[in-house]
């Protein structure tokens, strides 16, 4: 990543930006945990209201950023004094990764979220990708920074690093996320994210947002 802005606010904030080693995973798995506990989608999907609700989100979590590392999609994190503070994960415009994803991490999330979770889930990622102005554009799969970091300025870091891997790569067109939660939507409209669709369904509802490249 060499874009000036993280460089800027790195220096600013006394941050390291980088994308992740192995070693960093598990981290990032709690860090992801803890953003997403509350999330309407995930406490839907995972059955929050059931006994194992963490077992089951963290297991979902646990295999999803496997799954990313395996496939070599971006997984970037911002550290402070060496420790990793906020993660975000990407796929990139490849329809590859989507097809090899489905039948490895399907059967994995079978085990962890149940039948009905997995398939709420996949419903999920074949809506949004279906309304997305671009085919040929990254997706914010996960962002999160640690609790007691929050407010501090860090996503927007991530979001500058995202800028940077979209700049960088010449088959993307831009970058969308799924939004779920309305305290989410100021922090995207920050980050030059425009609103594309409203997505309501009996499972899901949430807005899908882009940013042009």
């Amino acid at each position: 990543m060499q874009a000036t802005t993280v460089d800027n606010i790195k220096e600013e904030l006394d941050f390291e930006v980088r994308y992740l080693s192995a070693s960093d995973l598990k981290v990032a798995a709690s860090i992801l945990y803890n953003a997403y506990y509350d999330d309407p989608l995930f406490c839907q999907i995972f059955d929050q209201e059931e006994e194992g609700y963490e077992v089951r989100l963290r297991g979902a979590i646990r295999e999803e950023l496997n799954t990313f590392w395996e496939a070599k999609q971006p997984i970037i994190g911002v550290f402070k004094e060496g420790s990793l503070v906020a993660t975000t994960c990407l796929i990139n415009p490849e329809p590859e990764f989507g097809h090899s994803r489905y039948w490895h991490w399907r059967l994995k999330m079978l085990l962890t979220a149940g039948y009905l979770g997995t398939k709420q889930f996949l419903e999920k990622e074949k809506i949004v990708r279906t309304k997305l102005p671009e085919k040929n554009c990254h997706m914010i799969s996960f962002i999160g920074v640690q609790p007691a970091l929050q407010d501090q300025g860090i996503g927007h870091i991530l979001l500058a690093a995202i800028n940077e891997v979209i700049d960088e790569d010449e088959n993307s067109n831009g970058v969308a996320v799924f939004a779920t939660l309305d305290k989410c939507l100021s922090f995207f409209d920050d980050g030059g994210f425009n609103l594309i669709e409203n997505v309501s369904t009996p499972h899901i509802n949430g807005r899908i947002l882009y940013k042009s490249k």
